[in-house]
């Protein structure tokens, strides 16, 4: 039997995640049937040059596309690939393909997008493909042929369970750990969120489901991967990895029992947190625990009510008081700038931060600002109220949701912001020695609130360089 060749290209970015999603697909597929290359544009010197070698006589590329620069490389190389081999099936899955599957086809060069959970899709495109056969009908994708586009009825979320371990010879994880500084081990084991949360687009993709792996099973796997890399850190890069508390323990008692000696990270929501025991936490810490991320993104209670997020203020602190007895690292985002959003609810916000800040030295609570996600609820709110989106890939290449604010934040709000986050950053916690003469004076600062003549700022932003989360 003919195995054919399958290539998987991830495009460049500025961090280090092992491609979780490419691994995932290409482990799906049958090894007897299929030749799985993947291509990270990140690792390599010439990315365009090894995707067009690559993919000489291969039965189809696919990329995983976020939302933003990503998709300018993504069009470059898929752009290349369908020049050179004008009748090779070019694929996109990830975010950006699951929001927008076809508006996505307008470009020339992407025949197909596969959205949410792309392991069972992929391999039953592969398998039509490989007979000469067209995506029609094949749940979870969307596809263009001379007729125009065409969209198929979604495919619901396939328990996690049922699939194939991720293969992790499919890349050289070395590469990673010296990219990444650290011997950190990236693995998912859950899929899909449960929750409403209407700035996210979690909800749109997954429609509110959620499968996650079996304890047991999670354990096995990482028992080996620990015994074969050595790693020193798990990130579970789950959306919500402590959706169950009974399921949490399980993997923390897996760390325990099979002897897997290595620190761990989660996402955790501060309702979760706020019904976790301190033996649960106990357990946890002592089982690896070293952080979690939980999501606040406001001070008011009024303004988290509006984003239905269903979670209140005192589960926050309670939360972050369990983190600090038992002294896991804590990360708490924020979102500020909200369509709509009071002067007093900002008012609250920074001093939510200011709280949180000064309980721990390691906790971080980073601020961004609000831009309207595709796919979520609020999205899709401004839109009808004559906020507009970009229409093209191009233009979604320049969209950038980090790192700018949206048009809801006036240019004096936004020095306050800018002005707060950097007094804020270095008032309180572990810092390096630079930061120590101006320690007292920002502290100062932030309990006065007085932001005005930032000179320490101007300072620190053109001689010294920005410290990372961890």
């Amino acid at each position: 039997m003919k195995r054919h060749k399958v290539i998987l290209y991830n495009p460049e970015a500025v961090f280090y995640t092992m491609p979780l999603a490419l691994l995932a697909i290409g482990s799906a597929l049958d090894p007897e049937r299929y030749e799985v290359v993947i291509i990270d544009g990140r690792l390599e010197k010439d990315p365009l040059a090894t995707v067009l070698s690559a993919t000489d006589g291969a039965l189809c590329l696919g990329v995983t596309v976020l939302t933003g620069k990503p998709i300018r490389d993504a069009l470059r190389i898929s752009r290349a690939v369908k020049q050179a081999y004008p009748n090779l099936p070019i694929i996109w899955g990830g975010w950006h393909a699951s929001l927008f599957p076809v508006q996505t086809l307008e470009e020339a060069s992407v025949d197909i997008t596969v959205q949410g959970q792309g392991e069972t899709t992929f391999c039953e495109l592969a398998e039509r493909l490989a007979r000469g056969g067209d995506p029609a009908g094949i749940p979870g994708l969307s596809y263009r042929d001379a007729a125009g586009a065409h969209q198929n009825p979604p495919r619901p979320l396939t328990d996690m369970n049922q699939l194939p371990p991720v293969n992790y010879d499919l890349i050289e994880v070395e590469r990673y750990f010296a990219l990444k500084g650290k011997r950190q081990f990236d693995y998912i084991s859950s899929a899909g969120c449960l929750f409403r949360c209407t700035f996210c687009a979690d909800p749109f993709v997954y429609n509110r489901k959620w499968s996650g792996l079996a304890p047991g099973r999670i354990g096995e796997e990482l028992a080996a991967h620990f015994s074969r890399y050595g790693f020193t850190d798990v990130d579970f890069q789950d959306e919500t990895f402590f959706t169950y508390r009974k399921r949490v323990i399980g993997i923390a008692e897996q760390f325990l029992s099979r002897g897997i000696k290595s620190g761990w990270a989660g996402t955790m929501r501060a309702d979760q947190g706020a019904r976790m025991s301190d033996e649960d936490f106990a357990l946890c810490a002592q089982s690896g625990l070293r952080r979690v991320l939980i999501g606040v993104e406001s001070g008011a209670q009024e303004m988290i009510d509006w984003m239905q997020k269903d979670i209140k203020i005192e589960q926050v602190l309670e939360s972050a008081q369990k983190c600090r007895r038992h002294n896991i690292n804590a990360i708490f985002p924020f979102i500020v700038g909200f369509p709509g959003e009071s002067d007093e609810s900002l008012r609250q916000t920074l001093k939510m931060v200011k709280k949180l800040r000064a309980m721990h030295p390691r906790f971080d609570t980073p601020i961004f600002y609000f831009k309207p996600y595709p796919g979520s609820k609020i999205t899709r709110d401004v839109v009808e109220n004559g906020y507009s989106l970009p229409e093209t890939l191009e233009e979604w290449a320049e969209f950038d949701y980090v790192g700018s604010s949206g048009p809801w934040v006036s240019e004096e709000k936004y020095r306050l912001i800018e002005r707060f986050k950097f007094y804020n950053r270095i008032a309180w916690g572990e810092r390096n020695w630079f930061y120590k003469p101006v320690r007292q004076l920002a502290r100062w600062r932030c309990q006065q609130d007085f932001y005005r003549l930032p000179v320490e700022k101007f300072l620190a932003d053109r001689l010294i360089p920005q410290p990372e989360l961890s």
